[in-house]
């Protein structure tokens, strides 16, 4: 299996290259389904935490790192494989849809899911808004979450880069948090958003990183948005002549 071979063979590698000190094992359940829910920085951070994991963690990724072309596309699908990373179509509907069956039946068949409740990596190093899916599919499945944390992550791969630089990174695991099972049709907007807060509240004081109460996706575009006017301001500034 690709995973065991990345972590038998690319592991001591990656070891060195990233110096993960680890903090809080005990808390993920040594055996039984598990959410583990963790802070997202760089595109290595799904490697990161299955490398230091005494059990396998699966991730969903989106499907353009399974799609990409030439060297680095083959890299990253490569790469995302062998970690147990499965794709998913964010288009909506049931394309989105099949990912979430497969995210509970990987629960429901007693193994570790992975997921990043910000829902894409933090665009400054903040920690940024929980999306509920999280909190609904624990709901759902009755399974508890381990809040995570990862710290030096971002430093050692800058947004765009392929391979990491040579540095130390850290992995926190926290207290599980258990989640009784909840039919959906009895579930409510109060609960699964109490239980996304409480999550990140657990995720923020593992990173130390400073929260905000907006969800990353907005914040990414207004950044976009910002830089573009500042650009546009900058043109159409008249030249001085000499």
């Amino acid at each position: 299996m690709l995973y065991w071979f990345f972590v038998k063979l690319i592991g001591p590698f990656a070891r060195r290259r990233l110096s993960p000190s680890v903090s809080g094992l005990e808390n993920i359940p040594a055996r039984g389904g598990a959410i583990i829910a963790s802070n997202h920085l760089a595109v290595i951070d799904d490697g990161l935490l299955p490398l230091v994991s005494p059990r396998m963690i699966h991730f969903m990724g989106k499907s353009e790192y399974f799609t990409g072309k030439g060297f680095k596309g083959a890299f990253k699908k490569w790469w995302f494989t062998s970690v147990g990373v499965f794709p998913v179509d964010r288009s909506g509907g049931s394309k989105s849809l099949g990912a979430l069956e497969t995210a509970r039946h990987i629960l429901e068949s007693g193994e570790l899911f992975g997921i990043h409740p910000e829902g894409t990596r933090s665009p400054d190093g903040r920690l940024y808004r929980g999306h509920t899916g999280v909190a609904r599919l624990a709901f759902e499945t009755g399974m508890p979450i381990v809040p995570a944390a990862l710290v030096g992550t971002r430093e050692l791969q800058k947004p765009g880069k392929i391979l990491p630089s040579k540095g130390k990174t850290k992995v926190r695991f926290g207290q599980p948090i258990a989640v009784p099972k909840i039919p959906e049709d009895q579930l409510t907007h109060e609960q699964i958003r109490s239980l996304t807060n409480r999550m990140m509240k657990s995720i923020a004081d593992l990173s130390g990183q400073e929260y905000v109460d907006i969800y990353a996706q907005i914040a990414k575009k207004d950044m976009a948005a910002r830089q573009s006017q500042g650009q546009q301001q900058s043109e159409s500034k008249p030249t001085q002549d000499r």
